[in-house]
């Protein structure tokens, strides 16, 4: 596991994380849970997209803010988000031409989702997290990795 969690992030910036953790991951439940109660049907029955991938992305939101909320499987949790949001934006927001910021429909919000998502996949959830304590490297005394190599000689 430690190729996708080789170190966490800790002290002050744990802190941080854990913020913008309960921030993006409550943003996302409240974004994903009304597409969760019609999960295979959210976007209308004239949608091009099949009814599979839209409950995909309603999982994907839903689901993986709270497990961004809790750090568990955070890597997996932020792949799917940053997928969810660059299909958004590729389907939805650019054809339709959406300003970055402006009054109505704009690709801001999609884009903060998915920066944040590349954040989190890229730095980890930090040591305040379900997989800080699953998957944390074993901390080995010295006086074990001394007797370990006397024993191995």
């Amino acid at each position: 596991m430690s190729r996708f969690f080789p170190t966490f992030v800790s002290r002050s910036g744990a802190y941080g994380l854990l913020i913008v953790r309960l921030m993006f991951g409550i943003a996302l439940i409240l974004h994903g849970w009304p597409k969760l109660q019609h999960a295979f049907n959210w976007m209308g029955p004239s949608s091009p997209v099949p009814g599979f991938l839209q409950a995909l992305s309603a999982f994907a939101e839903a689901g993986g803010g709270l497990a961004i909320i809790l750090g568990l499987l955070t890597p997996l949790a932020a792949l799917g988000i940053i997928c969810n949001f660059i299909v958004a934006l590729m389907m939805v927001h650019f054809p339709h031409h959406d300003p970055f910021v402006g009054m109505g429909h704009s690709w801001e919000s999609a884009g903060h989702y998915q920066a944040i998502g590349f954040l989190l996949l890229m730095t980890g959830p930090g040591t305040l997290s379900l997989d800080a304590r699953l998957f944390r490297p074993l901390v080995v005394p010295k006086g074990m990795v001394q007797e370990r190599e006397k024993v191995s000689l």
